[in-house]
């Protein structure tokens, strides 16, 4: 494709500095185009918003535009929206009959991301950042922003989705993952303690990230110290233990998401420590008795919903996450219900844990 020549002209319709010379592919993102666009005098990031999975994206932007100015008020690197040349946080534009939404970033240069967890000191920086971005949006009202995806940590609205994926069968699909499914029917009474907290105020609503994985912070190239987190697309309100769950369910596993030989996949409790010790640094001081008691329950409680999600889509006939081959989301749902067994079994060990970080941090 010649991007130039399909997106200058989306490119050109934001308060841009300097003449567009080159727009090309860019990084790893699933859900949204993600482009380079070059001009004679800086760079920036261009996106291609996926309306499909962001069906409101002004209550989208909006959210952005809200968190994104309150970090910069505070004089915290964050993403810049670069507003439209009508003064708008993104474009809109009807091409053959189709709506299309972008939105531009200023790039924050001389940084880097990971896509996998390579060391401790990484993923403890990252559990410091996350932390930390959790402090900085500590005073701003959680209930101004909008739930772009209604219920996304609902685990128990997930199970009930799960429920009728495996009622229906409409693939006839459930014969071949029995194990899977019995495992999800047997821990269906573990799935709700954070939203009950929630709903009866005994876990505080937060401004939460909802997608903590490490790629989605930039770290100096240098330093390896946090600059800025990043996609911002599932800001909304909801608990920190969300955030603090995903990130283990991401990082602290040894195998990718779809590794097919579980033999390579275990959950590392060293790197559990080597987060926990970051992000508690950054939120000793402001996390609750109730939210450090569950930190550990919630990487089980992410895992399993993580693994209940894909196993859900396999079921429906893969309606949702992006599949490369017949049994992809299945394959997920194995390497996701190993980790959460693996979680469960050592939740006492990483409750000790966390005690014992807290304690040296007051």
């Amino acid at each position: 494709m010649d991007y130039i020549k399909e997106f200058k002209d989306a490119a050109e319709a934001f308060e841009l500095d300097g003449e567009v010379l080159e727009i090309c592919p860019y990084g790893e993102g699933h859900i949204n185009l993600t482009l380079l666009v070059t001009t004679n005098k800086k760079r920036y990031i261009m996106q291609k918003m996926n309306t499909n999975v962001f069906a409101n994206p002004d209550s989208l932007m909006k959210n952005i535009c809200y968190v994104t100015e309150e970090l910069e008020a505070k004089g915290i690197e964050t993403l810049h929206v670069v507003p439209t040349k009508s003064k708008a946080p993104f474009l809109k534009r009807n091409k053959d009959g189709k709506m299309e939404c972008f939105r531009i970033y200023d790039f924050i240069e001389n940084t880097i991301t990971y896509q996998k967890v390579t060391d401790k000191e990484i993923f403890c920086n990252s559990g410091k950042a996350f932390g930390e971005f959790q402090n900085y949006l500590a005073s701003f009202d959680a209930s101004l922003l909008t739930e772009t995806i209604p219920n996304f940590h609902n685990t128990p609205k997930r199970y009930l989705d799960f429920e009728v994926a495996l009622k229906q069968d409409k693939f006839n699909r459930a014969k071949d993952c029995k194990e899977e499914i019995e495992f999800i029917l047997a821990h269906k009474d573990t799935l709700s303690k954070v939203v009950e907290g929630l709903r009866d105020g005994s876990i505080p609503l937060r401004v939460t990230h909802n997608d903590t994985k490490l790629n989605n912070i930039l770290m100096d190239e240098k330093t390896n110290q946090a600059r800025a987190v990043i996609d911002l697309d599932t800001i909304m309100p909801g608990s920190m233990l969300y955030d603090f769950g995903d990130s283990i369910r991401f990082g602290a596993s040894t195998a990718a998401e779809d590794e097919k030989d579980l033999n390579k996949v275990h959950f590392d409790v060293e790197l559990f420590k080597a987060y926990a010790e970051g992000y508690c640094e950054a939120v000793y001081k402001s996390i609750t008795p109730r939210e450090l008691e569950l930190l550990p329950y919630s990487a089980y409680l992410l895992t399993t919903e993580c693994g209940m999600r894909f196993l859900t889509d396999y079921l429906s006939g893969d309606t949702y996450f992006a599949t490369k081959y017949p049994d992809h989301n299945l394959v997920r749902t194995k390497t996701q219900l190993k980790l959460a067994s693996e979680i469960e079994k050592n939740l006492e060990k990483l409750q000790n844990i966390v005690q014992d970080i807290y304690k040296k941090l007051i």
